[in-house]
């Protein structure tokens, strides 16, 4: 367990070459075939990347993670502008795979998971105050809100999976970082709001006057622990449905539409929101919900950017910073549209977190000095550890904590 609450997002990708579906672990074998800049090692399968995430061959899938980044003020921000830049890098390494081997690689958009601490001691634990139970209710609180935020007329459903320290929420991936921002704003504003109640029953909702849509009920997750709520556990599908319509039956009994139920969910956790979002993805994301700004269900099909994702345009403000701008690149296949760019903004740009900051000195393969000795990295465990090598080449598992105290700076 680390000292500070965190969140992270992983992706994962389908990948064509030539328009033919692969498993990457069956054509690659390992990401280090085409991945030629330095990395360090986690397992056969997954790479510590430079820009500080990890890239993983997983299922069939080809899945980019982000550093562990502690909560704070604009946390989410921050983790959004990590995903896309291990996007950016991967796609990068892809560009020169291409050039040198005469094919085309293609990522479709698949799936992104935000994972959120939960840190509950377990002495603030108790029968109504259990991870599964938090789940349970999460998976009714999220979905609205969520569909109409980040979903597309081809999703199908939101999950909700309780881990030993962590909840992990699944949805579409979304290929434009101002909406993605924005999502994650709001699904990390609710989780860490909801984390806080003294039950987690799901009377809880009533109580707090939180109108739902009616007679909605989730169902197992398939794969692993945990709930999912699909198209097909609602009254009618929210995915393909008019979300101006004042045709769903709240708890409350009032008729309302689908982006009025979001908004209306929404509003109760609105000081949470901003309590760890930047004010752009606040600002976005109301304005969507109020009907002044456009949803992915506003448009007819999903946008033609989930089938190659790119992100060849930098970042814009606030997530640019002079170590987040990349290079001009000489595009293979020009006619590859990266999604648009965050909206701008008049704010400073983000500072890196303090974990972000071990993850992009591990990845550059820097040394550490922890009590008077130079450490050299040499692997990655997981999340909370790293392998060093000593001056006499004795190796050592330190947890991020242990290297944060030797004041790495990027």
């Amino acid at each position: 367990m680390l000292e500070m609450p965190v969140i992270g997002l992983e992706s994962e990708f389908r990948v064509f070459v030539d328009d033919a579906e692969v498993a990457p672990e069956e054509y690659w074998r390992t990401p280090r075939a085409f991945i030629t800049a330095p990395t360090l090692q986690r397992t056969t399968k997954s790479v510590q990347l430079p820009t500080g995430g990890a890239l993983y061959f997983d299922g069939g899938v080809l899945e980019v993670v982000t550093p562990v980044i502690e909560l704070a003020p604009q946390c989410t921000a921050r983790v959004v502008r990590s995903l896309w830049e291990q996007i950016g890098f991967v796609r990068e390494q892809l560009d020169a795979w291409e050039q040198k081997s005469g094919t085309r690689v293609r990522l479709q958009a698949f799936s992104c998971h935000t994972n959120i601490s939960f840190e509950l001691s377990r002495e603030e634990r108790h029968r109504n105050r259990t991870i599964q139970k938090l789940a349970v209710l999460l998976a009714r609180l999220l979905p609205v809100p969520v569909i109409v935020t980040g979903e597309n007329r081809r999703s199908t459903g939101i999950g909700v999976r309780p881990r030993r320290d962590r909840v992990e929420i699944t949805l579409d991936f979304t290929p434009e970082p101002g909406l993605m921002a924005t999502t994650v704003a709001l699904i990390v504003g609710v989780v860490r709001d909801v984390i806080e109640w003294p039950s987690y029953l799901v009377s809880e909702i009533d109580q707090r006057g939180i109108p739902l849509i009616a007679a909605v009920e989730p169902g197992r997750h398939p794969s692993r622990n945990g709930w999912v709520t699909r198209d097909f556990h609602f009254p009618q599908n929210p995915f393909t449905a008019d979300i101006d319509a004042a045709e769903w039956e709240m708890t409350d009994g009032r008729k309302l539409s689908l982006r009025q139920a979001a908004l209306e969910i929404t509003r109760h956790f609105r000081p949470g929101i901003e309590r760890y979002a930047d004010p752009e993805s606040v600002r976005r994301l109301f304005s969507l919900l109020e009907g002044s700004a456009m949803s992915l269900l506003d448009l007819d099909d999903r946008p033609a950017a989930y089938e190659d994702v790119d992100s060849e345009a930098p970042l814009e403000p606030p997530w640019r910073d002079e170590a987040a701008d990349r290079r001009a690149r000489t595009r293979k296949y020009p006619e590859r549209r990266a999604p648009s760019s965050a909206p701008s903004s008049e704010q400073r740009p983000l500072t890196r977190s303090a974990y972000e900051r071990v993850f992009l000195h591990l990845g550059a393969r820097k040394s550490f000095r922890l009590a008077g000795e130079e450490l050299t990295p040499v692997a990655v465990k997981g999340w909370y550890h790293a392998v060093l090598r000593a001056p006499n080449g004795e190796e050592r598992v330190l947890s991020i904590d242990q290297l944060l105290a030797s004041r790495v700076s990027v």
